[in-house]
């Protein structure tokens, strides 16, 4: 039983390159004994795979809610009050 490999189907698509990048492509092409194709094309896949690995701000904040404890549970939702009460005090302050 043989396996057939199947043979990946190609869009084509021009980049232009700076052409100091296009130098270096071409001898890390030379150095890895692959083309210019496969190197741009390893190259996006690693890209999208950081990508999608990439967190979020909840995810990355995730260790650091309510580490702290401020005593009041209640500050997202009573902050406008407590605005009022520190304006009020300081003005009654003078």
């Amino acid at each position: 039983m043989s396996v057939l490999a199947i043979k990946p189907t190609y869009k084509s698509a021009s980049v232009r390159l700076p052409f100091d990048t296009s130098n270096r492509l071409a001898a890390l092409a030379r150095a890895k004994n692959k083309t210019k194709s496969e190197i741009i094309i390893e190259a996006l896949e690693m890209y999208y795979d950081q990508e999608e690995n990439e967190l979020d701000s909840y995810t990355l904040g995730l260790p650091y809610f309510g580490k702290y404890d401020l005593g009041a549970g209640d500050l997202s939702t009573t902050y406008k009050q407590r605005i009022k009460e520190k304006l009020r005090a300081r003005q009654n302050s003078y």
